[in-house]
């Protein structure tokens, strides 16, 4: 069987929610740092990986899968214990719906290549782009605050951390940096103290995967 490998950021949100979904599955995996930073993802050999451009890539039994969303799916399908999303249809469905609430609606529109592009095309200066962060995050963080309430017990949807909570740490690691005031939504600050305990949360920590600078 072919070794995982997951070219990521130390930092990248998404690079993030992967290898909180790879822990959480108790897979073992090798990972090649791609400093998105300097620009190393826009290698010839990255693209021939991903086209786009963008981390993480994962290279699998299967080929390389791209975009965190499908990469956490494959590992779903392909590792189905344990499992990552509930069983029944309208479960499955609200739960891909809030992870999707981070993925799709909250952090692609503030990833480094959109605040760079802030930056440079319009010229926005640091309380703009501050401002912008901030306009596309309580929004969600609104809607996630209520769907917790609806769905979730310990964890984002139940007692079992899954998919949503894969999405949540990242999101939340982003708004603290963002200096989103995170005390409006207590109960995501609560699971997120509950994620935070577990050895799959913690092992993830950007801070201690390859390419961080040193503490």
């Amino acid at each position: 069987m072919m070794a995982l490998r997951l070219h990521a950021f130390w930092r990248s949100g998404a690079s993030w929610r992967t290898r909180i979904a790879l822990n959480l599955k108790g897979l073992s995996y090798e990972t090649a740092s791609v400093n998105i930073v300097s620009g190393e993802q826009n290698s010839e050999a990255f693209r021939k990986l991903n086209p786009l451009g963008l981390v993480p890539a994962l290279e699998t039994e299967d080929g390389v899968i791209v975009e965190s969303p499908a990469i956490i799916e494959w590992l779903e399908e392909r590792y189905p214990d344990p499992p990552l999303l509930p069983t029944g249809r309208a479960d499955r469905a609200a739960v891909r719906a809030m992870a999707n609430i981070i993925n799709c609606d909250m952090q692609p529109l503030s990833n480094l290549r959109v605040l760079r592009a802030l930056r440079a095309r319009f010229k926005a200066d640091e309380d703009q782009v501050r401002d912008w962060t901030h306009a596309w995050m309580i929004p969600g963080f609104d809607a996630l605050e209520t769907l917790t309430a609806r769905h979730g017990g310990a964890f984002s949807f139940g007692d079992t951390p899954g998919l949503v909570d894969c999405s949540l740490i990242p999101q939340m690691g982003f708004a603290r940096r963002s200096l989103v005031p995170l005390d409006a939504w207590p109960r995501l600050c609560a699971i997120e103290q509950r994620l935070l305990a577990l050895p799959a949360i913690i092992n993830a920590d950007p801070a201690l995967q390859p390419g961080a600078p040193a503490a």
